[in-house]
């Protein structure tokens, strides 16, 4: 479709005036005067984009994006200093849009109906955040996704470059990957819920603080067989590499292959506070492939597996060498085991309760360690079942003060240094 050219004096002109106006009016853009319709119809890219470059040219500032339905053809990209804001205040209801053939949300909102990259995962994002920019109060939905199929690949929804970029009081109803939070320096990504199906949020080349909180991933837009079984088998909901004092606080995933997941990338690997974060139904909760040896620190985590080919909560990996510290944790569900501990780094387990392990009475124990030091203290064991296994290659165990139903099973074939001491059984 090609543009009436005659017009095009009265549109750059409007354009001008709106940001003279937004000039008076403290820094705010609106996309509808740079010809955004929210239609669901029209790609109203290059309008989003013109509104950015403005508010970025002027110096930085706001850009509204009022109720409506937004259609994305292309990739948009927040310069310096500027805030890409939707109508809501919190994060929105997911039951607004549930069929893609539905474009106007119940309740209305700002949605992004976004169809750029359809069918490849290297692409660029569709939305790049960069240094003080910010993305905030709008609903982020695919609508070319099907519910009750194998999702189509995508590129990530939001990328987040620079220093300080902000993802705030957003949803992603279904993304197929979500957000990359890598190469920045602390990125803040909060009030954040909807249903990433390959990958939620990955964070990697992180040398300065990065903040996640308040982010809940949940299957609200689809749980049809086909869909959501690829998503269990597929899905990563939290992945760290490398980054410095990583700080995440109440933050949930639900029906993932995994949850959280601590590798070894190219530029190094995770040290952080977890607090407050939790996986339901994911096949394996956590996995510890590496983490840094100043630690993995997880506080108050719930954590519940019950499906897959051998379901686990925690399973530490083989090249392992760091240290990761679970207090004050709880582990149920009808699980294989609570916990794989291999490596030759540092788990502990401390005033933690485990729950439910040894689904199938195949005296199965509720912690399994290969390899490596295991410290379990103060924790209780409320199923009269096998506690605790040391392997061949545990260099150094300390297993004390814990609370056993039934009496103790504890199988030590340790080579190593075991102190055992302080147990209660009943």
């Amino acid at each position: 479709m090609q543009m009436n050219l005659t017009i095009l004096p009265i549109l750059t002109a409007l354009a001008a005036g709106a940001v003279s106006q937004a000039q008076e009016d403290g820094g705010v853009l609106n996309v509808r005067d740079f010809g955004a319709k929210g239609d669901a119809k029209t790609d109203d890219t290059a309008a989003f984009q013109k509104a950015l470059d403005a508010a970025g040219k002027a110096g930085g500032g706001a850009v509204k994006a009022p109720r409506g339905n937004y259609l994305f053809a292309g990739h948009l990209n927040v310069p310096n200093g500027v805030a890409l804001e939707g109508c809501w205040k919190s994060v929105p209801a997911h039951n607004g849009i549930r069929d893609p053939g539905l474009p106007e949300p119940t309740g209305g909102g700002t949605t992004f109906l976004i169809t750029a990259g359809a069918g490849q995962e290297s692409g660029p994002a569709f939305l790049t955040l960069n240094t003080n920019s910010t993305l905030k109060g709008a609903v982020i939905y695919y609508p070319q996704q099907r519910v009750e199929d194998e999702p189509t690949p995508y590129p990530w929804a939001i990328a987040m470059r620079g220093k300080n970029p902000a993802v705030l009081d957003v949803e992603m109803l279904n993304p197929y990957n979500g957000i990359d939070a890598s190469q920045n320096e602390r990125h803040l990504i909060r009030n954040v819920q909807g249903q990433p199906l390959r990958r939620g949020v990955w964070v990697d080349s992180i040398y300065d603080i990065g903040r996640i909180e308040n982010v809940h991933f949940n299957p609200w837009w689809s749980v049809k067989p086909k869909l959501f079984q690829w998503q269990m088998e597929n899905g990563e909901a939290f992945i760290f590499g490398r980054s410095d004092w990583q700080y995440v606080l109440n933050t949930f995933c639900f029906g993932y292959k995994i949850g959280y997941k601590f590798m070894q990338s190219p530029t190094g690997v995770c040290n952080g506070n977890f607090l407050g974060i939790g996986a339901d139904d994911c096949y394996t909760a956590v996995v510890v492939e590496q983490s840094a040896p100043y630690g993995l620190l997880i506080t108050n985590g719930e954590f519940v597996s019950f499906h897959g080919p051998d379901p686990t909560m925690v399973e530490v990996a083989r090249a392992h060498a760091g240290s990761v510290r679970f207090v004050n944790c709880a582990f149920w569900g009808p699980c294989n085991q609570i916990a794989r501990v291999a490596g030759k780094g540092t788990v502990g387990f401390s005033d933690c309760t485990f729950v439910q392990w040894d689904r199938n009475r195949e005296g199965r124990h509720a912690l399994q360690a290969e390899s490596g030091t295991l410290l379990v203290r103060g924790c209780e064991f409320r199923e009269d079942k096998p506690q605790i296994s040391l392997g061949d290659s545990v260099r150094r165990a300390v297993l004390s003060e814990n609370l056993f139903t039934g009496t103790a099973r504890i199988a030590n074939r340790s080579k190593g240094n075991v102190q055992i001491s302080g147990n209660a059984s009943e």
